[in-house]
């Protein structure tokens, strides 16, 4: 299934993709948030999408309608760095030997469409096409990777926005490069994790004003998905609808020569094959 929340800022539903622009209003069985997958209504939606069918309930057009993020506020948002071997070239730097793990702020997430705001006094502010898992029960100290994909929800596009001077020429603490406002768009839906038999065959692309920035496929990528929520495991608790960024392919404008960053005005779109498509546009400073 393909879940969403549609409506304003702070006044989405949640809602299920029906298919050609339509989608269906599910807020009878409650939003998508820590509660809901920890409660196992997941497993209970399709159940509950049809009962609503047959009771009369008529899916509406998406067409023109706000998309928000397609879950509620997690409780951690955990990112992984340069885990993409082309990616760690691109900036000089090894590939780890172990996961690199930083977190940006849970009130990052925005709709897939929202504004990417500049944040004041930034200067390099950058892109970021990633995989975004979504946890779907409570991890600690999994036995394998197998596990880890057990605990998968679903997969979506994140863009890992990141402001690159906050970043690395700020004491080198990641979490201040990524976590301002705005900095994570999400959606536009939250694919099930039996609708994506391989979350490491998906061709991936992002655009800047047109031109093509990134293209590649998470087969690149050094640590998969099952391996890194095992791996997180060992090390924190991750709760149901956690969201981990499983890092970035080469293209980011940090690594380009020269390097280009986003300016107001700039449009930025991305895709994820099978996951959907965003876009946004930079704007200014508040």
């Amino acid at each position: 299934m393909k879940l969403l929340r549609v409506g304003a800022p702070g006044s989405e539903i949640p809602a299920v993709l029906m298919g050609d622009g339509l989608f269906l209003d599910v807020s009878v069985g409650g939003d998508f948030t820590e509660e809901f997958f920890r409660s196992g209504k997941l497993a209970q939606l399709p159940a509950l999408v049809d009962q609503l069918l047959v009771d009369g309930a008529q899916p509406q057009p998406l067409s023109g309608q706000r998309i928000g993020a397609p879950i509620g506020r997690p409780h951690q948002i955990v990112c992984i760095g340069l885990n993409y071997a082309d990616h760690a070239a691109e900036t000089g730097q090894d590939i780890p030997s172990e996961p690199i793990i930083f977190t940006k702020s849970p009130n990052t997430l925005v709709g897939p469409n929202d504004s990417i705001r500049l944040p004041k006094n930034s200067h390099k502010t950058d892109w970021e096409v990633e995989l975004g898992i979504v946890i779907g029960s409570r991890a600690s100290y999994l036995a394998d990777e197998e596990d880890g994909m057990r605990h998968i929800a679903g997969y979506m596009v994140c863009n890992d926005v990141s402001e690159r001077e906050f970043q690395i020429e700020r004491q080198g603490q990641w979490s201040k490069g990524k976590s301002c406002e705005t900095f994570n768009p999400a959606g536009p839906w939250l694919v099930t994790a039996d609708e994506v038999p391989d979350p490491t065959a998906l061709s991936m692309e992002l655009s800047v004003n047109g031109a093509t920035m990134q293209s590649s496929s998470t087969r690149q990528m050094v640590y998969t998905p099952g391996f890194l929520v095992h791996y997180l495991s060992q090390f924190m608790v991750l709760e149901p609808g956690d969201v981990i960024n499983t890092g970035t392919p080469p293209g980011v404008g940090m690594g380009s020569k020269p390097p280009k960053y986003l300016h107001e005005g700039d449009v930025v779109e991305l895709h994820i094959e099978g996951l959907g498509s965003q876009r946004q546009t930079v704007i200014g400073p508040r």
